[in-house]
């Protein structure tokens, strides 16, 4: 007859009750990495959504006439704007709110380029923040 001690009962409930701990670690940190990528791709996309806003502008500096009035032959500019907005992810109580930084800057003047950069700045819980950026050149009149 094969009988179990109280002792050997107690370390086999040990190590079943740290293999069941090590399980629910692991699940909750496949689920707090899961949030992050998605907080990470939707921020990507508000970095690329504020960089094709700023391509879309119309640049065309050889426009005729010139008379036509003010920005019209510019309306991208050298400049720098923010953006603030939600990320749009499924969420538990508050959205996430985040800081969208678009900044338009002349690389050349012949041929004219201008370089387009959109920085997206995001929090998850208390690990700080990040940022994802996008960034592409332009010529004018495309």
């Amino acid at each position: 007859m094969c009988g179990l001690s109280l002792l050997e009962v107690l370390i086999s409930m040990a190590v079943l009750g740290m293999v069941f701990a090590c399980v629910i670690a692991a699940l909750l940190t496949c689920s707090q990495n899961a949030e992050w990528s998605a907080r990470s791709l939707a921020a990507q996309s508000m970095a690329s959504q504020g960089l094709e806003q700023a391509r879309s502008a119309k640049w065309d500096p050889q426009a005729w006439p010139q008379s036509i009035g003010p920005g019209l032959a510019d309306e991208l500019g050298v400049t720098n704007y923010v953006q603030t907005a939600t990320l749009a992810i499924p969420y538990q109580g508050q959205a996430p709110i985040v800081t969208n930084l678009v900044s338009v800057t002349t690389v050349s003047s012949n041929p004219p380029i201008r370089q387009i950069r959109s920085d997206c700045v995001w929090t998850f819980m208390s690990r700080g923040p990040f940022t994802n950026t996008a960034i592409t050149l332009r010529a004018a009149d495309q």
